[in-house]
């Protein structure tokens, strides 16, 4: 009985860890995703002679290869006939695709205009927005430090658009836009990569119009420039898809607030390379709010490494 009761016993700690590993694989490829996003200004630059809106479009085009290739090698591209096929799933994959349609679209305008550190402060700005979204939308759950720590980022926040002397839009477009598109991938019942194929999809005819037209203008990019400059556009394909693909995947998986905190990383990468890359002007004054956004941060994080301490010590 001993032996029988040992042996009964053996496969209970696989099935208690278990429900943790979706979120610890959900965590390691957002933090991955939003690393990626966050040196891509340096793809970016060299493509500033090119229109922002046919740097989009290559985007949407390219990618959509991409992940249909993809999908196409795994034998899965019969989950894009499925989200198509339900009417819910294809209103709001349209949906999401036209929130990263403008995000992609005001982000590389900013890069090529040399607004990078603006920029970044709209993905500092989102994961605030994905907090809220994550509280009242959603009914996620924040204790006092968390409640603590984005009170004191929405503070530099603020501060900093009130050192900057306006409203800055290109800041608000992309927390806006990036917020509203993980909020609807977040509820969508469509798998990372299938989802993405779906978003591109449903944009490609547009793209698609857009680039011959631009070909048929004499204005179109791509075999008319150098040939660093057509690599990039068709690389841009992969570059943009796997970021957004780990997004996806890991938005899924672990609280929508949480998805809000890591995405500090991606601004935090894109602020350096701002003002140590590509010498953006960055007054004294301006490093106040940062500061004030990285401390909040840094509360969030001793937080979250706490709590998972204590119920490790519980379990």
């Amino acid at each position: 009985m001993p032996r029988r009761a040992t042996m009964a016993a053996s496969p209970n700690p696989p099935t208690v860890a278990a429900p943790h590993s979706p979120a610890r694989a959900g965590l390691a490829a957002a933090v991955s995703a939003f690393a990626i996003w966050g040196v891509f200004p340096l793809y970016l630059k060299p493509l500033s002679s090119v229109p922002a809106l046919q740097v989009m479009s290559h985007r949407i085009v390219w990618c959509c290869l991409v992940v249909f290739a993809w999908l196409a090698l795994r034998g899965e591209a019969g989950a894009v006939r499925t989200a198509l096929a339900n009417a819910g799933t294809r209103r709001r994959l349209m949906a999401s695709s036209l929130f990263i349609s403008v995000n992609w679209l005001v982000y590389v305008w900013a890069v090529a205009n040399g607004h990078v550190i603006e920029a970044s402060l709209g993905y500092f700005i989102n994961p605030l927005f994905s907090v809220v979204l994550g509280v009242f939308v959603l009914g996620e759950q924040l204790n006092r430090a968390q409640w603590a720590a984005v009170g004191l980022a929405a503070a530099g926040v603020l501060f900093l658009a009130v050192v900057a002397g306006h409203a800055p839009w290109i800041a608000l477009v992309l927390a806006f836009s990036f917020g509203m598109y993980g909020l609807i991938r977040k509820v969508v019942a469509v798998e990372a990569v299938p989802g993405l194929a779906t978003e591109t999809l449903l944009l490609s005819p547009f793209a698609l119009a857009f680039l011959a037209w631009s070909q048929w203008q004499g204005t179109g990019a791509l075999g008319h420039s150098s040939v660093t400059v057509d690599v990039l556009l068709v690389g841009s394909g992969l570059v943009t898809a796997m970021p957004l693909a780990l997004f996806a995947y890991g938005a899924r998986r672990i609280p929508l607030s949480m998805v809000g905190i890591v995405q500090y990383i991606g601004p935090t990468i894109q602020f350096l390379i701002g003002v140590l890359v590509f010498h953006e002007a960055f007054p004294r004054t301006r490093a106040v709010g940062f500061v004030m956004i990285w401390a909040a941060l840094a509360i969030y994080a001793a937080d979250g490494l706490w709590r998972r301490n204590r119920m490790r010590r519980l379990a």
